[in-house]
């Protein structure tokens, strides 16, 4: 990529919240659902995100992969970006586009409750996110990253625009 600026590889983020007892994997997956359009145009619009997807676990199955669509006391809702700049402006970008989204998806985990609106609870809600960040853990392995560049950079040399595309 010849017109790049300097070399900054993404940072990752593997968010990983407990679903409150009694809460459907259904339930996780038609939230998600409903929100798909504005959570692509909010990746877009942020412009920093390299990848997202959101993931439903269930610990007590030895794949983690839920069986079917019931309620389970053991699920876990996974987030997993990959994302340029800093942890606390990507935070403050998401809340800045997405806050009902988040808002309802807490609504949802252990603990999550104490952290919404997080649109007035903006610093809890970081606090929030780095304690179940993964990925923030000192145990986490490194990032591999094939290509240090940024999503804007990386737009900007193939002469394309953000345009969300999903698998």
């Amino acid at each position: 990529m010849p017109n790049s600026t300097a070399p900054t590889p993404p940072n990752p983020l593997t968010l990983l919240m407990p679903v409150n007892n009694g809460v459907s994997v259904q339930t996780l997956l038609g939230l998600i659902s409903q929100n798909q359009a504005a959570i692509d145009q909010a990746l877009t619009n942020i412009g920093t995100v390299h990848f997202a997807r959101f993931l439903v676990f269930d610990t007590s199955v030895p794949n983690l992969q839920p069986p079917s669509l019931t309620t389970s006391s053991n699920l876990v809702l996974a987030v997993i970006t990959e994302y340029d700049g800093s942890f606390a402006d990507y935070i403050s970008d998401f809340v800045g586009q997405l806050a009902a989204v988040f808002n309802a998806l807490l609504a949802l985990v252990v603990g999550g409750s104490a952290v919404i609106p997080v649109q007035n609870n903006q610093a809890a809600f970081q606090t929030f996110v780095q304690t179940n960040d993964a990925s923030q853990n000192p145990a986490a392995p490194a990032l591999y990253c094939a290509y240090p560049y940024t999503v804007q950079t990386i737009l900007k040399d193939c002469g394309s625009t953000a345009s969300g595309v999903g698998a």
